[in-house]
């Protein structure tokens, strides 16, 4: 079955920069589409980022010009580099994967910006 399992998460100071990964497993990785997600507290869910399986790649307008989606199909793996942290950046971020009708998320992994 298709597993996306998301890591890098934490505390992280305002002005600070994480790395998130999301491995994927049990799917043809490089033919889907993949994003970032991001969840806060009493709020929808919203796109970060996304990906497409040819590599064009789209971001939310609060993270623009701070954030940076990539993806290594080698190694089954999404990543958003996130730089500039706000505390409105404070939210369990998800990792999905996306084709046609199919669409998989991760179980999240939660970022916190607060100094």
């Amino acid at each position: 079955q298709v597993q996306l399992v998301e890591t890098g998460g934490g505390l992280v100071q305002p002005g600070g920069s994480l790395r998130l990964s999301c491995a994927a497993s049990g799917m043809s990785f490089s033919i889907y589409a993949m994003g970032w997600y991001r969840q806060a507290p009493g709020k929808e869910r919203e796109l970060v980022a996304s990906i497409t399986s040819g590599g064009g790649t789209n971001y939310a307008d609060n993270v623009k010009g701070r954030a940076t989606i990539s993806r290594d199909n080698a190694k089954n793996t999404v990543y958003l580099q996130m730089n500039s942290l706000k505390a409105e950046d404070t939210a369990v971020y998800y990792c999905n994967a996306k084709r046609a009708m199919h669409a998989y998320w991760g179980q999240g992994t939660q970022v916190t910006v607060s100094s």
